[in-house]
């Protein structure tokens, strides 16, 4: 990997070592591999300790609120403290989360407390990843655009991105393979916990001290949630060189307050959050609905391979396009939007029918595909209805529309499928629908 990885970065030009650009990789790849990995078990855990599954989503739900209120808070402290600090911060929030984890659920797991219990003290411990393992991304997204000129900005900053997008399919794939004898279904939690550690020693020992000198702020902001994340970063950072960048911008800088209610922004925030609503349920469901189809509850600890098989498909579909299709076709915000949203739509179809494991992940493959081209279509045109002075603020509630819908959403996905799948399912194809009349009738036609 270190080859290919040295490779781009040779060929895309980037003024920062190689070794220091690759951690700053490995920063990124570790948490989102971690988290994807973790959703490929819980699953099963929830399973073996009996516990309803609305119980197991509302734990991510309380992590994912943590995450969204707490990005925007240090990624202003990153201004102030430097992002290395925050960096380090958040890699020890991540490696004490999974650490914690890993000895509750095999606690739980070993009988000695109860499900219930278990769980409680499981949401406790995801506090650390959502508390303070939201520190580390916009500190490397902060890093990066501050050693980089704006010539190879761009370049440096999607390198660091596609971390998240690479680590959301490897996660799913190693973990079946994490699940070895003494450690069992907690595996992924313990490995990927030491595999932090060493990350967290690295930006310790390996990377320089920095002195900030400007806010970065970005989509990057917005949690691994799932398989099927947004991982983008924006490039909203001045011209110049690394050594010409200005001052943090000050409190005040003439441009008036971007709001929620700016009806430059209101039908795209709106097709965001139900869009978002559709695709959160989704992916709450689909490792609980493949231990049904699949006839698995009753080995619980064998569901950790298709779930994982299946998120990692929508994985590559979510990367096909946004790394392929929206690119080659040049698509527009307002199409993108439309036609990802169908695709979804239309996905959702064979995998609430389904009833084998290809029906499924061919089915969640083509929803991802459809979500993975709506949610940068629903983010440019929203970045593109404000001016440029005013694109710090726009990005700030785009990323909180994008994690928004991850609080909820998937535990009411969970509740509805647990008491009808049809009605379940039928909610998340109304919520798609929804968006592509919304993108039909009201968003403003792609210029030519």
């Amino acid at each position: 990997m270190n080859g290919s990885i040295n490779g781009s970065i040779n060929g895309a030009g980037i003024r920062l070592p190689n070794e220091r650009m690759a951690l700053l990789f490995m920063v990124m790849l570790v948490s989102a591999a971690g988290n994807t990995a973790m959703q490929s078990v819980m699953p099963s855990i929830g399973t073996r300790l009996g516990i309803a599954d609305v119980w197991v989503s509302l734990a991510y739900s309380w992590s994912a609120l943590l995450w969204v209120v707490m990005a925007p808070y240090w990624a202003r402290r990153s201004d102030r403290r430097g992002r290395k600090a925050m960096m380090a911060l958040g890699i020890a929030g991540f490696v004490t989360s999974f650490a914690l984890c890993a000895v509750i659920l095999r606690i739980g797991l070993s009988g000695w407390i109860s499900g219930a219990l278990t769980m409680v003290l499981f949401a406790l411990a995801r506090s650390f990843y959502g508390g303070f393992g939201s520190a580390a991304p916009p500190a490397v997204q902060a890093y990066v655009a501050s050693r980089t000129g704006r010539a190879d900005r761009t370049k440096a900053l999607s390198l660091v991105a596609s971390s998240f997008g690479l680590g959301t399919v490897v996660g799913p794939a190693l973990a079946p393979l994490m699940i070895v004898p003494g450690l069992g279904v907690v595996g992924p939690f313990a490995i990927f916990a030491a595999l932090g550690l060493i990350v967290l020693v690295l930006v310790r020992t390996r990377l320089p001290n920095d002195d900030p000198r400007f806010s970065g702020r970005g989509e990057v902001m917005s949690a691994p949630f799932s398989a099927s994340s947004n991982p983008r970063i924006v490039d909203e950072t001045p011209d110049g060189s690394p050594d010409e960048l200005p001052e943090a911008e000050p409190a005040h800088t003439g441009v008036d307050r971007v709001r929620w209610t700016d009806k430059r922004l209101r039908k795209w925030l709106i097709a965001g959050v139900v869009g978002g609503h559709s695709q959160a349920m989704l992916l709450g469901v689909i490792g609980f609905l493949l231990m049904d189809r699949l006839g698995l509850r009753g080995d619980p600890d064998a569901a950790a391979g298709p779930i994982g098989l299946v998120l990692m498909a929508g994985a590559f579909a979510t990367l096909l396009a946004q790394w392929g299709l929206i690119p080659m076709l040049g698509l527009g915000p307002r199409t993108t939007t439309i036609w990802g949203m169908a695709l979804g739509a239309l996905g959702i179809v064979p995998v609430a029918m389904g009833t084998n494991l290809h029906s499924i992940a061919v089915g969640f493959a083509v929803a991802s595909l459809g979500f993975g081209m709506f949610r940068p279509g629903f983010t440019s045109g929203a970045s593109l209805a404000v001016s440029r002075a005013e694109q710090g603020q726009a990005a700030g509630i785009i990323t909180s529309v994008n994690g928004s819908a991850y609080v909820a959403a998937p535990a009411i996905g969970v509740w509805l499928y647990s008491h009808s799948q049809w009605l379940a399912w039928g909610t998340m194809e109304a919520l798609a629908v929804v968006v592509v009349i919304i993108g039909v009738f009201a968003l403003e036609k792609d210029s030519a």
